[in-house]
């Protein structure tokens, strides 16, 4: 049967108008929503500082921060079982507090690197305004940093350094320097002769090998001969194993002078395997961190004979979050001062390093 012309006519519109309309679909799909998202968010060498990796322009088009809408801060710490890094995690709390348009996320690593690249990872997948990172170790870190710093978040990494310079700043006392003043210190207490017991901190860290590599340059052993260190051990910065490698040290010398442990548990650990054995009063101790209610204590107390201070960086941390966030620019280091405690500094706060 034949079909009517006015019929097979319409059919050929009808077909051509939806072919039309479907093709009309596909480019907004596919083309068109991708054009204007691309517009919305350019790329490559078009795109304005606002989306540079790590930059510290606020996100176009992005409403201001208010408390109703405040700037998420997502900040991983390696581990909670050090004193010290509590204590930052608080200052950073306490800092933030007095601004309502910052919300920070804590997160716990737990000392395990392999968790704390997570943390990284998932802050860069909620899209966080911006990133604080206190890293367990250097080499495990680095590129979970520079892969949240390419996706244009703002990092700021805290007390110990990456492989890489792929941040925003770092913030954070010289450990060498510390570490060199506890040397000099140490040479001088003892008059360039004794027997010393070095606790380190976890020597896959920097400010470990930091505060090692100061030490023994503080300790100039090519002019003092007769200053040795008898035993070392890495307590990977937690009291009871400093403890337990005091008890080794005690057990094979008989003769030990002082102890330089790379943080003020450490030192404390020490001390308490040494009074154990009553030779506490035989033996100097010397610590690093000078917390108030701890290191600082320890020296009111007896305990220690010297602390040296290593400032947390938590109230700087969120300073230079603000500005970054306000799209101003901030050095790509920011150094934090050091101070000694000993008996005779106490009463002023502690004498200043220059």
């Amino acid at each position: 049967m034949k079909v009517p012309v006015s019929i097979r006519v319409w059919g050929v519109v009808a077909m051509t108008a939806l072919v039309s309309s479907c093709s009309g679909q596909k480019d907004k799909g596919e083309g068109g929503d991708k054009a204007a998202d691309q517009a919305a968010t350019p790329t490559g060498a078009e795109a304005p500082a606002a989306t540079a990796p790590g930059g510290s322009q606020p996100e176009a088009g992005k409403a201001p921060a208010s408390p109703a809408a405040p700037r998420v801060i997502g900040m991983s710490q390696c581990n909670l079982g050090e004193p010290w890094r509590v204590q930052m995690n608080e200052d950073i709390r306490k800092a933030a507090e007095s601004h309502a348009d910052l919300k920070v996320v804590f997160k716990d690593a737990q000392n395990d690197s392999l968790v704390q690249r997570s943390h990284l990872e998932e802050f860069v997948a909620q899209k966080v305004d911006l990133i604080l990172v206190s890293p367990k170790e250097a080499a495990p870190l680095t590129e979970p940093v520079a892969k949240a710093y390419r996706a244009g978040i703002p990092v700021i990494v805290l007390d110990r350094a990456v492989l890489q310079d792929e941040y925003t700043t770092f913030i954070g006392a010289d450990n060498v320097k510390i570490g060199r003043e506890a040397g000099k210190w140490v040479a001088q207490a003892l008059g360039g002769k004794g027997a010393i017991v070095e606790l380190k901190g976890l020597m896959t860290s920097a400010p470990g090998q930091d505060r090692h590599k100061g030490f023994l340059e503080g300790l100039e052993l090519d002019k003092h001969p007769d200053l040795k260190i008898v035993f070392d051990a890495d307590m990977q910065w937690l009291e009871p194993n400093a403890r337990r490698e005091m008890e080794s040290a005690l057990a094979r010398h008989r003769k030990i002078d002082l102890v330089y442990a790379h943080n003020d548990p450490g030192a404390h650990g020490a001390w308490l395997a040494a009074k154990q054995t009553s030779r506490e009063k035989a033996i100097k101790f010397v610590g690093i961190d000078a917390l108030p209610h701890e290191g600082v204590q320890y020296v009111k107390d007896s305990i220690l004979d010297v602390t040296f201070q290593y400032p947390t960086g938590g109230a700087e941390a969120i300073d230079a979050a603000r500005k970054i966030l306000a799209g101003e620019t901030v050095p790509k280091k920011i150094e934090l001062s050091t101070r000694l405690f000993t008996k005779d500094t106490l009463a002023q706060g502690g004498q200043a390093i220059q």
